[in-house]
C-alpha cells in the first residue's frame, strides 16, 4: 500500500491518498478495511475510492463526497490503470469547498500517480 499524507490542505480540510493493487471487489473491500484499521482513516469524513477492474468494469464509492469517486475513476481510465484502487481521504475542516473539492481530489490522484511512476 502506497500512502501519501497531507497531500493538500484547503480552508481547513486536509487530504491524503492511498492505493495499491487489488483483485476483484473482495480485494477492494479488504483494502478499505485495512486502511480503516488506522484510527485516523476510520474517523475521516470521507474515504472516496475507485478502481478499474481488468475486464474494464468500473467500481467506485463516494463515501458521502458526492462525485468524488467518479473523478478518481476518470483519472484511472485516462491512465489505463487497472486492478489498482485509489482512495482519497478528506478530513473536513469546517468550510464547504464547493466545486474546489474536485480539484483537491484531482491533486491527490495526480500526486499518487506521480509517486507510482
Amino acid at each position: 500500500m502506497l500512502q501519501l499524507i497531507n497531500v493538500v490542505s484547503d480552508r481547513g480540510s486536509k487530504y491524503a491518498v492511498s492505493g495499491g493493487p487489488v483483485q476483484g471487489r473482495e480485494g477492494v473491500d479488504a483494502f478499505l478495511k485495512e486502511l480503516k484499521r488506522t484510527r485516523k482513516f476510520a474517523r475521516a469524513t470521507h474515504n472516496s475510492w475507485a478502481v478499474l477492474m481488468a475486464d474494464g468494469t468500473p467500481l467506485k464509492g463516494d463515501d458521502g463526497e458526492s462525485g468524488a469517486g467518479l473523478v478518481i475513476l476518470r483519472m484511472l481510465e485516462r491512465e489505463d490503470l487497472k486492478d489498482h484502487v485509489i482512495v482519497v481521504t478528506r478530513w473536513y475542516g469546517g468550510t464547504k469547498l464547493g466545486g474546489d473539492r474536485f480539484r483537491r481530489v484531482q491533486d491527490c490522484v495526480r500526486a499518487y500517480l506521480a509517486e507510482c511512476d
